[in-house]
C-alpha cells in the first residue's frame, strides 16, 4: 500500500487441501472488510499436484471439483477460480474440468498458463473467456491469434521470470500484434518474492521492451480490466474511486520506471482518504 498499489488480487493454493484452501480464503475475506485496499479473492486449489496424488493427478481433481469448489461456493468465499494449466502441472482436459464446475458456482475462470512451456492453455483460457491468463513466457504466433479479439487480458509476470531465470514473456512482440498486456507482481514466496509493482514497471522497460506509457497502461486500465475493476478504478475519472498517488517531484512519468529501486511516492490517497 505505501509503495501506491490499490487493487490486489489474492490467490489460495498453498494448502492444497480443503481445510487450508479454506482458511486462506477466509482470512482473505476477513481483509476485504478490514483494509482500503480493494482486494479480489481467486481459488487456486490447482495450483500444484499435493505429492499423495502425483501418481493419479486425476483423482485429486475429482477432490477439487467434488468438494473443494462446493464448499468455497458455499461460503461465497472466491470471485474468481484459477488453475495453472502447464507441463508438469494440470491438462487442457483437467482445466476444463475445473473451469466448468468453477462457473457453475459462479466463478469466473482465469488461468496460469504458458509459464513453462506451449501448453494449449493460452487457448483454454479464451474459449472459457476467461478473465485474464497470467505468465505466457511461451506464446507464439498461434497463442496471439487466439487472444486477438478475445476478453482475455494477456497478463505478464516479469518478476517470475526475472527470478526464476526464465525467458521473458514477449511482450513486444504482443503489444505490435494488437494486443493489450497487463503487467502484475505475482507476489508469492516461491516464484517473485516482491510486491513492488514499481520494480515491475522498470522490468517492463528494461527486460521487455516496453515503453513507459505501456508500462503504465499495463499496471493501471489493463490491470484494472483483468480483475474486473475497469468500470471503477485504473485510471482518474469522475466516478470512478479516488485511488491516486503523489510522487516527489520528478522530470516526468518516464522517471518513474526509470528509477528502479528508489520509492518516488510521497502519498497514497485510496478511496479518498490520505494514508499513513
Amino acid at each position: 500500500m505505501i509503495l501506491g498499489t490499490g487493487a490486489v488480487e489474492i490467490k489460495s493454493g498453498y494448502g492444497l487441501n480443503t481445510e487450508d484452501e479454506l482458511k486462506m480464503l477466509r482470512v482473505i475475506k476477513r481483509l476485504k472488510e478490514s483494509t482500503p485496499l480493494e482486494i479480489k479473492s481467486t481459488f487456486l486449489g490447482a495450483h500444484a499436484i499435493p505429492q499423495k496424488y502425483r501418481s493419479n493427478p486425476d483423482k485429486y481433481v475429482d477432490l477439487i471439483v467434488n468438494e473443494m469448489i462446493p464448499a468455497v461456493a458455499g461460503e461465497d468465499l472466491a470471485d474468481y477460480i484459477d488453475v495453472f494449466c502447464d507441463r508438469g502441472f494440470f491438462s487442457v482436459r483437467q482445466t476444463e474440468r475445473i473451469l466448468e464446475q468453477g462457473i457453475k458456482y459462479g466463478m469466473v475462470p482465469k488461468i496460469h498458463a504458458n509459464e513453462l512451456a506451449f501448453s494449449g492453455g493460452i487457448q483454454t483460457a479464451v474459449r472459457f473467456s476467461a478473465l485474464s491468463v497470467d505468465h505466457l513466457e511461451f506464446t507464439g504466433d498461434e497463442e496471439i491469434r487466439h487472444l486477438m479479439n478475445s476478453e482475455t487480458m494477456p497478463t505478464l509476470l516479469p518478476g517470475a521470470a526475472f527470478f526464476l531465470g526464465l525467458k521473458d514473456p514477449p511482450a513486444r512482440k504482443m503489444i505490435d500484434s494488437g494486443l493489450p498486456v497487463a503487467l502484475a507482481s505475482d507476489y508469492n514466496p516461491g516464484s517473485s518474492p516482491s510486491g513492488n509493482m514499481k520494480f515491475i514497471m522498470s522490468l517492463g522497460c528494461i527486460r521487455l521492451n516496453m515503453i513507459p506509457e505501456e508500462v503504465i497502461n499495463a499496471v493501471t486500465v489493463n490491470s484494472a480490466y483483468a480483475m474486473g475493476l475497469e468500470k471503477t478504478h485504473g485510471s482518474i475519472a469522475m466516478g470512478k474511486t479516488a485511488n491516486l498517488i503523489i510522487t516527489a517531484k520528478i522530470p516526468g512519468y518516464e522517471f518513474i520506471p526509470y528509477a528502479f529501486g528508489t520509492n518516488l511516492i510521497e502519498t497514497v490517497i485510496l478511496r479518498g482518504i490520505v494514508q499513513g
